[in-house]
This record gives C-alpha cells, structure tokens and sequence, in this order.
C-alpha cells in the first residue's frame, strides 16, 4: 500500500515514519493539494527485473520505456501535478477523483470495493458511486494533471503496439514462431521466480483445450530445459457433475503426450458454481465473464481445500484472443472483417478513442481479465498466463489472419488449432492434440449444472453487481 504524504512523493505504508498517519486507520494526515492515495502494495507487484522504484521511474520517461517492464504490475509515478499510471494486460488497475476543499484527491487500486472503502474512511463516501471509477487501459500509459475542479480528463500514450501481419501466409512458419514466443515467456517467468517460489509446485489449470494444453506441455518441456523437476507440475481438471466433458478430454489428451501422470481432476457440486458470488469477486457483470468465474471459483476453492499452501497457478487465458477463436455468430456487433482487420481487438476492446470504449471497464481482455485475476488473488494464489505477455500477442498480430481465413468464419476458428499443432511439432517435435472447441465453463460442468447454474437473464447479473452498491 502507498500513499502521498507529501507533494510529489510516494512513500510506501510498510517504511512510512508513524509521525505520518494512515487515514484509513481513523487518524489523519496533512492534506496538500492533489492528494495521491495509491492502495497497491509494491509487495503485489510481480516484475522480472526491475526495483518498483525504478520501473515507476521508467513511467516517466515515456511510452518507449514502459514497454521495458517485465513482468505483471500495477504502477503510478508522480511529478509534479501530473500522475503516470500503467499496468500489464493480466491485471486489473482503476481510480477515482474525489474533491476535496484543497484540490482533487487520486485514489488508486485494484478494486472497487477497496476505492469505496477508501473513500468511505476518508469522509467522501457520498461522492463514490461505482461507474464513477475508471479503469487504466492496457498497453497504455494513462496521465492525470491534478490541477483541480473541473475533474480533469486522462490522456493515454500507447507503448505496446506490434505491427500487424507482417508475417508471410505460412502456418508453419507462424506456428513455430507462436510457440517460440510461448516458451520465452514461460522461461522468462521461471527465471524470474523469487527464491521463495522458485521451487514451489506450479498448478496448471487444465481442460485438455489447445490453450492450457499448451501451456502445460510448454511448462513441463520447460522445466525440463532448465534442469528442475517436472515433478513440481500438476494438471488440475475441474469435473461438476457426472457428464462435464472436459475430465474425459484432459485425460485423453495427457494420454496422447505422455503425461498421464501429471493429472488430478477437482471435483465440485452444483452449489460450488454461484454466478452471483463470482459477480462480487470480479466486480462485473458481462454473462461469459462471469460464468468463467464461476467456475474458476470452484477449482481454485477445490484446490485451495486439497493443497492448503499452494500459491503458483498458470493458464491459458488469452490464448482464444491472440488467434480470434471466438465465434461471431454470438456477437452481433462484430463482423469477420472488423475481426481479422483491428488491432488487438479482443485483448483491448475498440480503443480507448472509441464510442464504445468503457471507462469504468475498459474492454476486449483488458475488462475480462478479472475473471482469473480477481479468484486467484482472493484464495492467495499467483497466477500467470503466458498468453497476455508482450512477445506472444506480437507475434499473434503479426498473423496475415485476413489472407489465411479468406472472409471465411470456419478458416478463422480452425486456424488456432493448426498454428499450435504445427508450431507444437516444428518447436518441441510434439504430435499435439487438438479438440473440437469449448469454454471452459461449458466443459467443467455437466450440461444440467451448466443449465442450473446460468439459464439466467442478463439483466438479473447487473442488478445483482448495482445492489452491490445501493
């Protein structure tokens, strides 16, 4: 936790000297002008090689050095009356502006409730209402000039912005380089581990699907390389019901690449999947969304119950966004032209300049990645995904997606299994299985649980997420 005791200066709560004060332990603080209240703990901070000092030093010097932040972070600097914020795609980060007869006060966290709570200690809880957050965008550096009332408005610079299709139409070759990019982020997130967890058991969340499957022969074939124990990896499936689809498929798929012996089913019951709980956890209420987190709720609990001290948890989460397998026909605002032709466009939404763009959400995966962040972090685990780091997504960019699908909807859903089949032999020599698509809330939960659980109107999740703050 931070917060500006002084102007221009964030010191952090853990070294602060007690002649300053915490306002949310009832005591007070001076008040100078354009408070920075910021609640992230640098403890939360997950970066590769970089102090957090100096990577909040790197937010100053512009777009171009942000990108040189490893890792998974939540960051803000300040100068002068001008606040920096920026975080990675796999995070969520947001704030609010509050006034104050001195100026506007900046309170910055990871979630909603810990704003109003903020806001609630310092006095100002009539002035939160939950639209009234707004969340940082990923791949942007989003700057604030605290310079009083009117509330001023942010400007975003972009530092991640990987050409697009600039790689030739050729599926081996994109393949190879998609699974190249695969395993340097996963080297990359091994060799970054503090000591504390550098050999600790690593959880992969497994549904047997081209994404986690991925991940998991990656990370063993990882492990491998850097001379530690694959011992240390184990698949958990989630299995909700007699006929949930996805605990035969991960042991089919683990049988083909030999890996069997690196599988454990979780088992839940109907009442563990409780979309409305999981609307408090992710603090949204957009249905897949939610269902996702429903039912990651119930393996991360499942696992939690089993393995009281297991914290490192890794998945494929972003995977269906960098190759665009998402169906179009569910979607009616989207075409396969507007698909195949914008940047980014599932891990960001329309754009931050977009009409449609939230302010309170942000969109694309940037909004939906609570739906794994929000879980892992409430039950202590520390999640990751090497499919919402830098070097994957530019090479998914980089993709010629409207050359290889040809405006054909059936093309563009089966080119991810092939990029990752051909990548999988061409990078590791492995005969990679691929399955007919699912969600993974769909194939975690026999049908009649699913049905249960989510035949439900839209409208009744966001009602639930507005009682939440009536």
């Amino acid at each position: 936790m931070q917060v500006t005791a002084d102007r221009g200066r964030i010191v952090s709560a853990r070294t602060m000297p007690r002649s300053v004060l915490l306002p949310w332990e009832g005591m007070t603080v001076d008040k100078p002008i354009a408070r920075v209240l910021n609640l992230i703990d640098d403890r939360e901070q997950r970066l590769w090689t970089l102090t957090p000092d100096q990577a909040r030093r790197r937010l100053l010097d512009g777009p171009e050095a942000v990108l040189g932040i490893d890792g998974s972070f939540a960051l803000a600097a300040r100068r002068g009356v001008d606040v920096v914020m920026a975080r990675s795609l796999d995070r969520p980060m947001r704030y609010f502006l509050a006034k104050e007869s001195s100026g506007p006060m900046l309170v910055i966290a990871q979630r909603i409730d810990e704003i109003r709570d903020c806001l609630a200690a310092e006095g100002y809880l009539d002035q939160f209402h939950p639209t009234y957050t707004r969340m940082v965008p990923a791949h942007h550096a989003t700057t604030l000039r605290l310079v009083g009332c009117p509330d001023p408005n942010p400007t975003h610079e972009r530092f991640f912005d990987p050409p697009r299709g600039t790689l030739p139409p050729d599926l081996d070759m994109i393949g190879e380089r998609y699974v190249e990019a695969l395993m340097f982020e996963l080297r990359g997130w091994l060799a970054a581990l503090p000591p504390g967890l550098g050999r600790e058991p690593i959880g992969v969340c497994f549904s047997g699907g081209i994404d986690s499957g991925a991940v998991l022969v990656a990370l063993n074939r990882a492990l491998l390389e850097s001379g530690r124990s694959a011992a240390r990896l184990k698949a958990f499936t989630l299995r909700v019901g007699a006929g949930a689809g996805d605990a035969e498929q991960a042991r089919e798929f683990l049988r083909r690449v030999d890996l069997e012996m690196l599988g454990e089913e979780v088992e839940a019951g109907a009442a563990d999947v409780d979309p409305l709980a999981a609307i408090e956890v992710i603090e949204d209420y957009k249905p897949l969304d939610v269902e996702c987190a429903a039912v990651g709720l119930a393996l991360l609990r499942g696992i939690r119950a089993r393995y009281p001290d297991w914290r490192l948890l890794v998945d494929g989460d972003g995977g269906d966004e960098n190759l665009k397998d998402y169906p179009l026909e569910e979607n009616h605002e989207l075409t396969i032209t507007s698909v195949v032709n914008n940047s980014m466009l599932y891990q960001e939404g329309w754009g931050v300049d977009a009409v449609k763009h939230s302010q309170t959400y942000s969109g694309g995966l940037g909004r939906a990645t609570v739906r794994t962040h929000a879980p892992a972090r409430l039950l202590g685990f520390e999640g990751f995904s090497p499919f919402t780091r830098p070097a994957v997504i530019a090479v998914a960019e980089a993709i010629p997606f409207a050359a290889l699908v040809g405006g054909s909807h059936e093309a563009l859903y089966d080119l991810k299994g092939e990029v990752v089949r051909r990548g999988m032999k061409r990078v590791l020599g492995v005969d990679f299985p691929v399955f007919p698509k699912r969600r993974f809330q769909e194939g975690a939960a026999s049908e009649d649980v699913f049905e249960a659980a989510f035949d439900r109107p839209p409208e009744q999740y966001r009602r639930h997420f507005q009682s939440l703050y009536a």
